[in-house]
Parts: C-alpha cells; sequence; structure tokens
C-alpha cells in the first residue's frame, strides 16, 4: 500500500519534471523553420523518413514547430489557421460567424464558458485588425491565450463527433459511446489526438 503510493508519486513528480523541460525548451509555437531542418532529425540511413522529407520539400518551405503537451494537434491547427485568415479576408468573415453565430459551437462551449471567451475573440480580432505575423505569434504563445483556443477547438470537435455519432462510434474500441469517448479523450487538456479527433 504505502510503496505503491510513494512509487504512483514518484513517477507523477517525474512526469511533471520532464513536462517542465519541454516547456523551458519548447515555445508553444515556433517560429518559422526552414524544412530542410528536419533532414536534422533522422538518421540519414533512415530512408523511409528521408523521402517523406523530400516529398515534403516538393510543396512546403518552411514548418513550425509546436510543444509536445498532448495540445500539440489544436495548437497547430488553431494557429495554421489563424496564419491563414491573416491573408484571407473571405475566410475570415466566415470563420467569425461561426464563432459568433453558429449554434453547435455555442451550445458545445456554453458548458465551458457562457459564449464566446473574451481571450478567443481578442485574438480573432487581432487577425481581423490585420497585426503583424510577430504579433499574433507573441500572443500565441500566451499560454493563458492559445489555452482557450485549444479548449475551443477541442470542445468544438467534441461537438462535431457527436453530432455525427453513428459514423464515428464504428472506430471506437471497447464499447464506449461517442458521448464517453468525447469526455475522456477529446474534451480533456494534454490528451493526444488521433485519427478520430483529426477528421
Amino acid at each position: 500500500g504505502v510503496n505503491c503510493l510513494a512509487y504512483d508519486e514518484a513517477i507523477m513528480a517525474q512526469q511533471d519534471r520532464i513536462q517542465q523541460e519541454i516547456a523551458v525548451q519548447n515555445p508553444l509555437v515556433s517560429e518559422r523553420l526552414e524544412l530542410a531542418e528536419l533532414y536534422k532529425e533522422y538518421a540519414e540511413d533512415d530512408h523511409v523518413y528521408q523521402e517523406k522529407i523530400k516529398d515534403l520539400l516538393q510543396k512546403y518551405s518552411y514548418i513550425r514547430k509546436t510543444r509536445p503537451d498532448g495540445n500539440c494537434f489544436y495548437r497547430a491547427f488553431g494557429f495554421a489557421h489563424l496564419e491563414a485568415l491573416l491573408e484571407d479576408g473571405q475566410e475570415l468573415q466566415r470563420c467569425m460567424m461561426g464563432v459568433t453565430g453558429d449554434t453547435q459551437v455555442t451550445q458545445v462551449t456554453h458548458r465551458w464558458h457562457p459564449g464566446v471567451s473574451p481571450q478567443l475573440m481578442e485574438l480573432i480580432e487581432r487577425v481581423e485588425r490585420r497585426v503583424p505575423l510577430p504579433e499574433l505569434l507573441a500572443a500565441f504563445n500566451e499560454p493563458a491565450t492559445s489555452d482557450y483556443l485549444v479548449v475551443y477547438l477541442r470542445l468544438l470537435t467534441s461537438g462535431c463527433l457527436q453530432r455525427h455519432r453513428r459514423f464515428f462510434e464504428q472506430f471506437l474500441e471497447g464499447g464506449r459511446s461517442i458521448k464517453e469517448f468525447c469526455q475522456q479523450e477529446v474534451e480533456p487538456m494534454c490528451k493526444e489526438s488521433d485519427h478520430i479527433h483529426i477528421i
């Protein structure tokens, strides 16, 4: 009993130390990096990854890295979308209508916050004002601001999965309902995303 408890506490303390190291070494979203940087991360004799990098270089010239904290999919998607909205006024207006007027969004986010959070609206308003990209990146690297967008995207994903539960329940294991899956795997912060979330 006591030894098991001490062992569990030691594991949790070690996990906390690892997360703190990751936080110190990695911004939430990095500056643009040359895509060729990926060559350094994979062994030269790892031909599979080297070929994948060559394929990526045909379409993309740079990457941004996100902190590997379990929220990286949502953070990467959220920042990439906001970055693209700086260039596309029509898509920005469509996005604003979705954030403020979509009943699915309102129903899902109302559990978490009555209406859309001021932090999220402030982030989108910065994009609407066409702030310089470094300013958007700096705002997105503030955990309080960035985490609001992650929570919003998690809840939006949960709402979409639940709205299309008949389709998505086919992919669940262990007899869970889509609602249980969302409560356990989608809505909580720091939970890794998989194929279902990405769809």
